[in-house]
């Protein structure tokens, strides 16, 4: 039987294009689907890249193969950053994209990352229904981004040496923290900081350039960091780090298409998050299996140590963000209002 690993690498050496489609008398509408991710097949692999196969299968099914996908891990198609962006131009239709890293472009979007601001899976997802949610997908509508699934990952730390484990732990590190407020707080803790997607740990671990990385729980296994790391702290009982990585689509792509084929979009993005939420508890377990049969020391948070985190987040990061514009002040507010 192939594991994981070998699934993962025999990917990485296939062609990255593959399409879904039932074929029809007319052309289908054929979306191109980008994500930063090792790919593998809609059985076997990082969970976000199933996800999209399976969202690109099933989208197919139920428009009687008016619409086809394909799928480019790894950013084959186009550089990680620059999804994003790509997207809001109309050169890109969908991608699984980590939020925060459209900050720089969109400073509201580093909401997606505010260390401490979501500790549990259940205030995540409670998001979406809430007044956050829609304020943000107003917001990103209005940018030219449409949210299709809502996809929350928690998150750990691999290390070259020691564990990164309470803020303490922080002082002369350099840390790859995965956004502009995360690092804040990492500074404020003592470390150095560099910004990297996480496609990018692993160099600049290898290197030297980088002593830990934060990222999720599937990354920090789907990037091989058990390779290059002696300790993991492990977020599967509690964590500061909490990423929004949802499956985005371009609105002017989305505005061509018909009300059915939109409908038909919309309702598999949402039936799609309880595989995403499942797909990323189960990595929370996983990876330390992974760290620990690799001889890392794995060591974990609780609710006291993520509270640390959190009260030097609010006094520097929260403080920073909500500063940043209006549309900041208001979802912050909004994301606060919703209790863990």
């Amino acid at each position: 039987m192939l594991s994981r690993r070998h699934v993962i690498a025999s990917a990485l050496a296939a062609p990255a294009i593959l399409r879904f489609g039932t074929g029809t008398a007319h052309a289908a509408t054929t979306l191109k689907i980008s994500h930063q991710f090792p790919g593998g097949t809609i059985d076997k692999g990082d969970f976000r890249d199933r996800l999209c196969r399976v969202f690109a299968e099933e989208v197919s099914k139920r428009s009687g193969g008016e619409i086809a996908a394909e799928i480019y891990p790894n950013s084959s198609l186009i550089k990680t950053v620059a999804q994003f962006s790509a997207m809001r131009k109309g050169a890109l239709d969908i991608s699984l994209y980590p939020m925060p890293y459209a900050g720089g472009e969109l400073p509201e979007t580093n909401i997606g990352l505010m260390p401490g601001l979501v500790t549990t899976y259940d205030q995540g997802m409670r998001w979406k229904n809430e007044p956050v949610g829609k304020a943000l997908s107003d917001f990103l509508a209005d940018k030219g981004i449409i949210l299709l699934t809502w996809v929350w990952q928690a998150g750990g730390v691999a290390s070259r040496s020691r564990p990164l484990l309470t803020p303490d732990d922080a002082k002369g590190m350099k840390v790859r923290g995965g956004s502009r407020e995360m690092d804040m707080v990492l500074q404020t803790a003592g470390a150095s900081v560099l910004s990297v997607p996480s496609n990018e740990i692993y160099t600049a671990m290898q290197t030297g350039a980088c002593d830990a990385g934060l990222t999720s729980s599937t990354s920090l296994i789907s990037f091989r960091l058990e390779e290059v790391a002696k300790a993991l702290t492990s977020g599967a009982k509690a964590s500061y780090w909490f990423m929004l990585e949802p499956l985005m689509m371009s609105k002017a792509a989305f505005d061509k298409l018909p009300k059915n084929q939109q409908d038909i979009l919309m309702t598999v993005g949402a039936e799609m998050e309880a595989f995403g939420r499942k797909g990323a508890q189960e990595d929370d377990i996983e990876v330390a299996k992974v760290y620990e049969k690799a001889g890392a020391k794995v060591v974990e948070l609780d609710v006291e140590i993520v509270n640390k985190w959190r009260d030097i987040a609010r006094d520097t990061a929260w403080k920073d963000y909500g500063g940043k514009s209006a549309n900041c002040a208001k979802l912050l507010k909004l994301a606060s209002d919703v209790a863990a």
